[in-house]
């Protein structure tokens, strides 16, 4: 069925109010704090290290983690199989966005049924 085809309650606002944008916020907190609960005291230590975020745009959950040196990069790019299993508990088509150090290199982005594969590179 086509959006247009819908009734005009039935179809998504052009513009968010301020309710939709308060709930939006509400969800993101929520799904941060869940997030961060279901993560290994190991992992809950990386993430206090860096600078992280969950986005809920582009259609995706992602996981965003921005790392402040290179030796917590590493620690997190090593324990990726860890992060991706807390993150596909609310989704498995999560994302994980890991950002090495400004002007170090560029971000690594992968889906979170995406690890598997790359297991053994890290």
């Amino acid at each position: 069925m086509a959006l247009s085809s819908l009734p005009s309650d039935d179809r998504a606002p052009v513009q968010l109010g301020k309710d939709d944008k308060t709930m939006h916020r509400q969800l993101k907190e929520a799904l941060s704090k869940g997030f961060y609960e279901a993560c290994s005291g190991v992992i809950q230590a990386l993430l206090l290290a860096c600078e992280w975020h969950l986005t809920t745009e582009a259609h995706a959950l992602t996981l965003v983690i921005a790392c402040p040196d290179m030796t917590i990069h590493w620690r997190v790019l090593s324990n990726l199989a860890a992060i991706g299993h807390a993150l596909e508990r609310f989704t498995p088509n999560a994302k994980i966005c890991i950002c090495p150090p400004v002007g170090t290199g560029i971000p690594f982005e992968l889906r979170v049924d995406e690890i598997s594969l790359y297991r053994d590179l890290f």
